[in-house]
């Protein structure tokens, strides 16, 4: 079977990764890598001298089977689409849209000329996230009450997104996949500390149908660089901590039980504590993970685990979410 030919458009600040990450596949080639800034081509051609760089999206699309979209967010939903009025499958980059009628008009195309289009949602392949959403569905932790992230560091900071636009996609996309559900209401407040009109730290509350509330902290102007999700069940509770370089995941089995016969309220809730048990996780790296699943996508048909459809949802989510940041904070219904 004859190796995929990919390109990537945007080889900046995290583009240069994907760039990395596409040349060191077995079942794809780097083709070509596309971008607007001389100073970028001209390191790609250093790095890659087989591939070829062009400043031209239109030159990209006709030597490529399969696109990966990385570059800057306000470009995403125009250059999606070209790919799709080409044929090219494509992976885009979070945040998929900034709008949500941009995201749908993406999601559409893709539909109405079956083109495969992805969503760049990093975390639903992390291994630990996998095993995660594992034990959530599976109901191993029993009813799932609340959870909550932390997705806080000291910059980068940027000018053309807030914390909200820039963090966010990452643990919407998570709490959507883990939850296999869309929250009904969100709500958020936010400051702009260092730049006028641009939040630097967003607090973000989604709740669901079911009665789970999740709350997530966004900020790039902070002490810690933390990158943690804590999600409470009725049976156990589960830590999942990315800046551990080995045990990733904690699985806490404690909760609090209400005895079937008791002899006052006071005695009818009884906390329990159990063990800690802490999984082996696969060590493969999620943008390895993603970029091999898009390739199958692209080159076999396989359904993108992150559709153009969930890129949708998460868009829907940050919409109502600005919106709410705009209000001060008031709820926001979906």
């Amino acid at each position: 079977m004859s190796r995929l030919k990919l390109g990537v458009i945007g080889a900046g600040v995290w583009g240069k990764n994907h760039v990395r990450t596409a040349a060191g596949l077995a079942d794809a080639e780097l083709a070509a890598v596309c971008d607007t800034d001389t100073k970028v081509r001209d390191r790609v051609a250093r790095q890659y001298p087989v591939t070829h760089v062009t400043a031209d999206v239109v030159d990209l699309l006709g030597r490529v089977d399969g696109v990966i979209v990385a570059s800057p967010a306000a470009s995403h939903a125009r250059i999606a689409l070209q790919c799709v009025e080409a044929g090219k499958p494509c992976l885009v980059e979070k945040p998929f849209a900034l709008t949500v009628r941009d995201a749908e008009a993406v999601a559409r195309s893709a539909a109405d000329r079956k083109v495969s289009v992805a969503a760049g949602h990093l975390l639903v392949f992390h291994p630990a996230v996998e095993r995660l959403r594992a034990l959530v569905q599976e109901g191993e932790l029993g009813k799932i009450f609340y959870l909550y992230g932390l997705r806080v560091n000291l910059g980068q900071i940027r000018a053309d997104e807030n914390a909200l636009w820039s963090f966010g996609p990452h643990d919407v996309s998570m709490a959507l996949y883990l939850l296999n559900d869309q929250p009904i209401r969100v709500a958020a407040q936010g400051r702009s500390y260092l730049q006028p009109g641009v939040e630097d730290v967003v607090f973000l509350t989604m709740e669901f149908a079911s009665g789970i509330l999740a709350h997530v902290q966004l900020s790039w102007l902070d002490p810690h660089k933390e990158r943690k999700l804590t999600v409470v069940g009725a049976k156990k509770m589960v830590v999942f901590d990315d800046m551990e370089p080995r045990e990733k995941l904690r699985i806490y089995d404690k909760g609090v039980d209400r005895p079937p016969e008791y002899g006052s309220y006071g005695e009818s809730l009884a906390i329990r504590e159990g063990d800690i048990f802490i999984p082996k996780i696969p060590n493969i790296e999620p943008l390895a993970a993603e970029l091999s699943h898009f390739v199958r996508v692209a080159r076999d048909g396989e359904v993108p685990r992150a559709s153009a459809a969930d890129g949708v949802r998460v868009v829907r989510v940050l919409d109502a979410a600005t919106r709410s940041l705009a209000a001060g904070g008031t709820p926001v219904t979906l």
